[in-house]
């Protein structure tokens, strides 16, 4: 198995610590709002990456944190808690806040059929283990304090930026370096934060009444769960830079070592080829995708049609063609399972070392979805590509074992009309074929236009 690792920059052999358990640690959400489709992706990337772990044999260890403290708007070391923004806006409590988003976290996961990690850590439940962290990097002499924030001296490393490569001199001054004057280097950042007065979330500590850095909880959590020194961190290309760099950081602060050695990130999702944003009023939730007639499958087989390490367009077009792909799986599976022809273990075994072949080159999900359709599209209908379509499906996560067809229930009258339709597109009346997909979409149906004729969807 092989994966490509952020850290050496190059294609490696996976060799794990433990021959049979793989450790690994994800970045997960800040929950202070609804995940949007872009955050969504690193967590298939990670559901794909634990789920060919397990194809292969392995036993997991995953650690995923909640955060819902510290994480600020930058990124860095100013502007406002994301928590206690959303509080703000909303008029709740920060920890009602939490709550209630990382619920609908979850049922955005299970939606997606995403394989949850073994252990779910919260920040505000871990707050004793950060501190304890933290003053273990104390004492090994990484830090200094100012008027209100412990900061993690950088310059005390023996190189900083290790993970994107950068140069410290090279970074600009900015705002998050004029937020503390009395900040020492441009690249050192808040472990500890004596908390306002008037802040909402804060602990009594060593220090006072505190909170955490945000970059702290992550080294902290994957050193309580899975110690010093584990396989595999996950999370976004945005993560590099600073908020990876800094766990590196604070790893050999705390014990000397890096914590991971395969840093694994997955790259951006665009919409119509630009950047999301809300400005532009494109953060499309899965219900936002379900409001337009995708289910979340769909949103998991559009994915696959990229390398996780390859930026991904976000196309109404491109969703068309997911759900299209995803019917013409179920549907091709389905087949298969009321077929009695015989198929040979020759080519049986043929495919499947095509499928192993390619998820086990970096997680190559287009490669793998290429040998799963010369599966569907066999002339020979069989039990036993049922069954490998089945195996498949515990790397690809469609569920296809609980699939139940259901047949749309149409009348009479929009029979004919979808019969009308056909037979116009066939005789290039493109006039009256517009007029009778309006029709359908007013009597309240999705009409889309495919090689095999027109598709009506209540």
């Amino acid at each position: 198995m092989n994966l490509y690792n952020t850290l050496t920059r190059k294609v490696e052999e996976f060799k794990p610590i433990d021959g049979k358990q793989v450790t690994i640690y994800s970045c997960g959400p800040t929950v202070y709002n609804y995940a949007h489709i872009g955050n969504l992706r690193a967590y298939l990337f990670m559901d794909t990456l634990r789920r060919t772990l397990k194809y292969n044999g392995y036993s997991l260890k995953h650690v995923m944190n909640i955060t819902d403290v510290g994480h600020l708007v930058s990124d860095a070391d100013d502007g406002e808690d994301k928590m206690l923004k959303a509080a703000r806006i909303e008029k709740k409590d920060p920890f009602e806040i939490a709550e209630f988003y990382m619920k609908a976290f979850l049922i955005d996961m299970n939606k997606l059929n995403i394989d949850e990690p073994e252990i779910l850590a919260r920040a505000t439940e871990h707050i004793e283990c950060m501190e304890n962290y933290v003053q273990k990097i104390i004492e090994n002499g990484y830090t200094y304090e100012t008027k209100n924030t412990i900061y993690f001296d950088t310059s005390k490393l023996d190189q900083y930026g290790v993970l994107s490569n950068r140069k410290v001199e090279d970074q600009k001054a900015g705002a998050r370096v004029e937020f503390d004057s009395e900040k020492k280097n441009i690249s050192d950042f808040a472990v500890w934060i004596k908390a306002p007065e008037n802040h909402l979330m804060k602990w009594d500590t060593f220090w006072g009444k505190c909170y955490p850095g945000w970059h702290l909880e992550c080294s902290a959590m994957s050193y309580h769960y899975l110690g010093d020194h584990f396989d595999i961190h996950t999370g976004g290309i945005d993560h590099i830079p600073i908020h990876h760099e800094n766990e590196i950081a604070q790893s050999k602060g705390f014990c000397g070592k890096m914590p991971a050695n395969y840093w694994m990130h997955v790259d951006f999702l665009t919409i119509n080829g630009g950047k999301m944003s809300k400005s532009l009023n494109n953060l499309y939730t899965l219900q936002d995708l379900a409001d337009k007639g995708y289910e979340p499958l769909v949103y998991r087989m559009f994915n696959f049609t990229s390398n996780y390490r390859n930026k991904i367009n976000f196309t109404w077009e491109a969703m068309d063609s997911a759900k299209v792909a995803l019917n013409r799986l179920r549907e091709g599976y389905l087949r298969h399972c009321e077929g009695t022809e015989e198929i040979t273990e020759e080519v049986i075994s043929n495919w499947e070392e095509k499928f192993l072949k390619a998820i086990n080159d970096d997680l190559n999900m287009p490669v793998a979805m290429s040998v799963v359709w010369e599966v569907v599209k066999n002339p020979k209908k069989s039990q036993k590509l049922k069954d490998l379509l089945l195996k498949f499906d515990a790397v690809l996560g469609f569920d296809l074992a609980n699939f139940q067809k259901q047949e749309e229930q149409f009348s009479e009258e929009i029979l004919e009309l979808i019969k009308q339709r056909d037979e116009a597109r066939q005789s290039k009346n493109w006039a009256e074929s517009d007029r009778i997909r309006d029709l359908l979409i007013k009597k309240g149906y999705l009409v889309k236009d495919t090689k095999e004729g027109t598709v009506v969807e209540k």
